[in-house]
């Protein structure tokens, strides 16, 4: 079985952040780890408290993950501090890990900001020069790639721009009003599009974790980029498309929508 780490902040509500990433990383047939940023206080509505994880400790979860079960992939989801960053990219360098797929959380789906100004500098800097992969929404890719995005073309030269600067490939998600679901992945200095029909679910909740966990999860059992890619929106379309209904604000998806086994079964 191949093995796959997060690295990422926890949720509370269990549809984004670590929760997310380990069920969908289960339901695309790989072994979850996990190595923790912050804790948060928060549920469909919003964030109500970060207590983030010392450097030191955090620190020591990744090496206790690498000394013993090496993973196949590493995924990176929300890292608020500069210091926090510096210390991931430090033991992923020292680890040489493969398959590293960054999420470059900055604003939560209710709209909370979770990381701060130093801390994008750092990510720029540090992280993205040693990702496989980044998957900025569109307005992370406005801040990667420094300039306003307002239409397919402006995504095409912000990814670009964004790999061409770190040296990693970019997904950029469609999405906010621009292109509906369609993503479009800038890689080896090519540019692919990916066509998804928008689902009208208001339940988005945790949607950027899970994307980028099942693509971790699919380059660890060796699909090129592209299939990893292609894998990750079919597994997350069809868990948007189950239509779980939970919270009062954008409440998660249903990672578990394909769990047919008789251990999910409910009592008669």
């Amino acid at each position: 079985m191949k093995k796959v780490l997060t690295i990422a902040g926890s949720d509370s509500s269990g549809g984004a952040g670590i929760q997310a990433d380990i069920k969908t990383m289960i339901m695309n047939g790989v072994y979850a780890m996990s190595a923790i940023t912050a804790l948060t206080a928060q549920n469909t509505t919003g964030v109500t408290g970060i207590m983030e994880s010392t450097p030191e400790f955090l620190a020591k979860q990744i090496d206790a993950v690498f000394d013993d079960i090496r993973p196949d992939a590493v995924k990176i989801g929300m890292v608020a501090s500069s210091e926090l960053i510096r210390t991931i990219a430090d033991r992923l360098r020292a680890y040489d890990a493969d398959n590293i797929v960054v999420d470059p959380v900055m604003v939560s789906t209710s709209g909370a900001r979770l990381i701060d100004e130093d801390a994008v500098a750092v990510l720029k800097s540090e992280l993205l020069p040693i990702a496989t992969l980044a998957t900025p929404n569109i307005p992370e890719a406005e801040v990667l790639a420094d300039m306003k995005i307002t239409s397919s073309e402006d995504m095409v030269k912000a990814a670009e721009k964004i790999s061409r600067t770190y040296g990693c490939s970019v997904l950029c998600k469609g999405g906010h009003s621009i292109n509906d679901a369609n993503d479009l992945l800038y890689t080896d200095g090519q540019s692919i599009w990916f066509k998804g029909a928008r689902i009208d679910n208001p339940n988005t909740h945790g949607t950027g974790c899970t994307l980028s966990s099942a693509i971790a999860s699919n380059l660890s059992k060796g699909f090129d980029l592209e299939e990893s890619v292609e894998r990750a929106k079919d597994y997350i379309s069809q868990a948007l498309a189950s239509r779980l209904d939970l919270g009062k604000g954008s409440g998660p998806l249903d990672h578990s929508f394909d769990l047919g086994g008789k251990f999910a079964e409910e009592a008669e």
